[in-house]
């Protein structure tokens, strides 16, 4: 098995994240006020974000937005990130394809989550601020954000999604080592998880529930806001640090990608990866393809609606125009945690309903097949989440050999998987299965929505 490395220097890392919102041709709708139906006003949004984050939110006019100096500081432990040709699966797949894979594995917690939980704690910290809270599924963003809090002298409260709590509980034991407080989610300590709970006493939670509670206590405590690791889009453009890397890289392997590949929950790492690529179609004309690759028992961008629909569960957000399943989803407990979420980014959304984007929904199975294919191939075992992506990445190397053309491929390694190994203890002794939504399951969760769009 042979590996080749395209490496940056310190100088290399960027000193802006990139705004795609300038360059759409049509740009995300609003997100509105659920009272009014009127479009959010920034100052709206202080309550709940340091104001730099509101104001990054919902700015449409700068394409490149200066990253701080002491945020960029913090970049340097880990990053730039290697770009890695993947010559042992290719070998494995025997084909004519080039694959890359963005190894986003190396930062200090294991994934891409620390690029925008740094610069959100940077700027609540700025502001003052002495308390975040959050919610986390899987508890990658929750460990990113443990890990940033701490550096910047910030107290943090972790929601965690209670299937995840006890599913993967050194993600609950990493968060607690860098000092934050991990709650299981729904809990008895909010008002949304009470009323959740006496619904449905054995609820075992959702990214929607701990979004509620999570936005309930940052309002209720004095100084403090909250903090989120997807979705939005300040955090989407935190994480263009990512791709903007690997433009780089790609040059120096004297290639540009034919397709762009992330993992997708709610769509931090997929934009990082693929909004810098996709500038090049949108300003250039450049053919390219972005594929997001979600999970078929979460499938929002696959089978779901594009409609306002709230963040959480308890309705506590502003409304987003979203592909969604709705709000109140309940999704399968499969180990791709992150992934677990019933609604896409505006951003995101919006490119997927212009076309710029193309989904695919991968079954369980499937992506722990792809997993240990590529942890065989290439000596990394990769999170739960990004073997959606290694999956996807895989159909399109094989599509390529039936095809007998040759394709390059590139995709977002978005985290490891060392601390999921009972996940894999589970797929290998034959105790995984996959989880299928039916069109009256899905149906029927949408019924409900306030129809907007």
């Amino acid at each position: 098995m042979s590996t080749k490395k395209f490496l940056l220097e310190e100088k290399d890392i960027p000193t802006a994240w990139y705004n795609i919102v300038v360059d759409m041709k049509n740009k995300p709708r609003p997100i509105l006020n659920p009272g009014t139906k009127q479009p959010v006003k920034e100052e709206e949004l202080y309550p709940l974000f340091a104001k730099a984050l509101a104001h990054q939110e919902l700015n449409e006019t700068d394409a490149w937005i200066e990253i701080p100096e002491e945020v960029r500081d913090m970049y340097k432990i880990w990053r730039p990130t290697p770009l890695v040709r993947a010559y042992g699966l290719e070998k494995a797949l025997d084909t004519p394809a080039h694959i890359y894979f963005k190894n986003e594995s190396v930062s200090p917690v294991g994934s891409h989550k620390l690029n925008s939980a740094i610069a959100q704690v940077y700027f609540c910290k700025e502001e003052g601020v002495t308390n975040i809270t959050t919610e986390t599924g899987a508890g990658q963003w929750g460990a990113a954000l443990s890990y940033a809090a701490k550096a910047f002298g910030l107290e943090l409260a972790v929601y965690m999604v209670k299937v995840s709590y006890h599913q993967k509980p050194y993600r609950r034991s990493i968060m607690q080592t860098f000092g934050a407080q991990v709650i299981a989610s729904p809990s008895m300590s909010t008002k949304a998880g009470r009323s959740i709970l006496t619904a449905h006493p054995n609820y075992q939670g959702s990214l929607g529930t701990a979004i509620s509670e999570a936005v309930e206590l940052a309002l209720q405590t004095p100084n403090c806001k909250y903090t989120l690791g997807s979705v939005l889009n300040h955090v989407m453009l935190h994480q263009t640090v990512i791709g903007l890397e690997a433009e780089k890289q790609m040059e120096m392997a004297g290639e540009y990608p034919d397709v762009v590949i992330g993992c997708f929950g709610g769509g931090s790492n997929f934009s990082g990866i693929s909004f810098p690529f996709l500038r090049h179609k949108l300003v250039d004309g450049k053919e390219i393809r972005i594929v997001a690759a979600e999970p078929a028992s979460c499938p929002k961008l696959t089978r779901g609606e594009f409609q306002y629909d709230f963040g959480d569960e308890a309705g506590y957000t502003p409304l987003i125009p979203m592909f969604t399943l709705g709000h109140n989803f309940s999704p399968a407990h499969i180990h791709a945690g992150g992934l677990r979420y019933h609604g896409a980014g505006s951003i995101v959304s919006q490119l997927r309903q212009d076309g710029y984007v193309e989904a695919v929904d991968v079954e369980q199975l499937d992506t722990f097949e792809a997993a240990v294919l590529f942890a065989q191939a290439e000596g990394i075992i990769p999170a739960p989440e990004s073997s959606h992506a290694i999956a996807a990445a895989i159909h399109e190397a094989r599509q390529a050999k039936e095809e007998g053309k040759q394709r390059t491929i590139l995709f977002n390694l978005s985290g490891h998987g060392l601390i999921d190994m009972a996940a894999y203890d589970q797929y290998l002794a034959g105790d995984l299965s996959n989880y299928k939504l039916t069109d009256e399951e899905v149906s029927a969760n949408l019924s409900g929505l306030e129809k907007i769009i």
